[in-house]
């Protein structure tokens, strides 16, 4: 199978979250993402992943237009605005470029 190139840049939050938290977390955690990102220049679509087993951890999944996209959202007042009103939401990142991508 064959997809098609282009760049991408994506990061990925790993968010260890109790589950007696979870029902808390995702409403203040999406609605700091619809408050936050909703304007955010290179910002492709981001996400919240509710873990499928006991671990409680959830994902956040960003997607950006380019890695430069993301470095600039990281020095912007929307960046400090979000981690201001979710304090205490940081977990373990990660970043990846996108190789190939297949679909929508």
């Amino acid at each position: 199978m064959h997809g098609v190139m282009y760049e991408m840049f994506t990061v990925m939050n790993r968010i260890p979250v109790p589950a007696a938290a979870a029902d808390g977390f995702e409403e203040q955690f999406g609605a700091s993402m619809g408050q936050h990102l909703a304007d955010v220049a290179g910002l492709l679509s981001a996400r919240l992943l509710r873990p499928q087993n006991e671990s409680g951890v959830y994902v956040a999944v960003m997607d950006f237009a380019s890695k430069e996209a993301f470095s600039a959202w990281m020095q912007s007042l929307s960046f400090r605005a979000a981690h201001q009103s979710s304090p205490g939401m940081a977990g373990e990142i990660e970043s990846f470029e996108t190789v190939v991508a297949v679909g929508a």
